[in-house]
């Protein structure tokens, strides 16, 4: 590990390092130099990731951009570039890395612990909208593509079940069968882009809190961070992948299910907070469609883990067998109580719009 780090252009010698975070796709750690600097290094995951370079030049791009709109260096990633002046380190042995200088005063939050985080997560979620309003999108790769094509997770889903690689189907059948009976709703967003009725904007694609860093004193939030799903997308999408796992009553993969629920109070505090952040860069068009957005990216997630669980655990990593199956019941379960409260969700994001 320390040798990967010295590839790097530290400030200092790499001496001590340690895992960080809870990510479920690259690996993480904290790097502390002779000097006392301290640099995030992360592996990227090539399995997800295929095309880890291109990948790089989107977050280079994204962020060299950022870093002009942002009052303090606190507020944007910063690559660290390689002894050979690139921005990645490809080592034929021990794989693909890239290093960012570490926030400092900084922490990152795995669960909501009460509104005004959320809000806090909303402002930096929806700034990060508003900065980039006017970068061209076409400049980006899609680094997974299809990445939040619901109507394309529910084909993988299928075909998935079809094949029985791990032979689960039998485990999952009621799962399946509440995928299915959803599966015309998936396919709302797609059919709206066809038709040219929602713009493509570059968006964070992967809005869960823990993605954003807050100030360790004030606990306000200061950047956005996980780059690697940055493209071209949908807004809705961005606040709805953000409720789907915060304002949850539970955790993403909480086994009691009469325990999942949308809490309504923390619904309300990011729709506030990220209409706020978005100011006059979204349509009245894409604020209404907030509220779908919320269900399909809850049910996409389900979607997901219920499609990896049948195909053996490739993607998420697991802790157990049933793992992924565990968090297809709570996407599900938190889809089934979105519907329920559907006219309280629309109210509160029509009285946020207002504001």
């Amino acid at each position: 590990m320390l040798e990967i780090a010295g590839k790097f252009c530290f400030a200092g010698k790499p001496v001590r390092y340690e895992e960080y975070g809870n990510g479920l796709i690259n690996k993480t750690f904290r790097i502390v130099c002779d000097s006392g600097v301290e640099y995030i290094l992360q592996k990227v995951n090539t399995s997800t990731f295929k095309d880890p370079v291109s990948l790089m030049k989107n977050i280079e791009l994204v962020t060299s951009y950022l870093k002009q709109r942002v009052r303090s260096s606190r507020e944007a990633l910063s690559l660290v570039p390689a002894a050979d002046g690139k921005n990645y380190v490809d080592d034929e042995k021990r794989g693909f890395w890239r290093a960012y200088d570490f926030v400092p005063g900084s922490i990152s939050l795995d669960s909501v612990s009460c509104a005004g985080d959320f809000y806090q997560g909303a402002l930096a979620f929806g700034r990060f909208i508003d900065m980039l309003a006017d970068f061209p999108a076409g400049n980006l790769v899609e680094t997974i593509p299809g990445f939040h094509d619901t109507v394309s997770r529910y084909r993988a889903f299928k075909e998935a079940v079809a094949q029985d690689a791990c032979g689960r189907v039998k485990k999952a059948q009621r799962e399946i069968d509440f995928a299915l009976s959803q599966e015309s709703f998936a396919s709302v967003f797609m059919d709206l882009l066809e038709k040219g009725a929602l713009p493509l904007r570059v968006t964070h694609n992967d809005t869960k809190l823990n993605n954003v860093l807050f100030d360790k004193e004030t606990r306000t939030a200061l950047c956005v961070v996980d780059l690697d799903t940055v493209m071209p997308g949908l807004v809705m999408n961005d606040f709805g992948d953000a409720i789907r796992f915060g304002a949850s009553t539970a955790a993403e993969d909480e086994p009691d299910l009469s325990r999942v629920q949308l809490d309504l109070e923390l619904y309300a505090a990011f729709a506030q907070g990220f209409i706020e952040a978005c100011g006059n860069n979204i349509t009245k068009e894409e604020i209404e469609l907030f509220p779908t957005g919320a269900k399909m990216m809850t049910l996409e997630c389900g979607v997901r883990f219920l499609t990896d669980y049948l195909s053996g655990d490739t993607y998420f990593r697991t802790s157990y067998p049933e793992h992924n199956l565990v968090r297809c019941r709570t996407q599900f379960k938190l889809v089934s109580d979105m519907d329920k409260k559907s006219s309280q969700m629309n109210q509160i994001v029509a009285r946020a719009a207002r504001r």
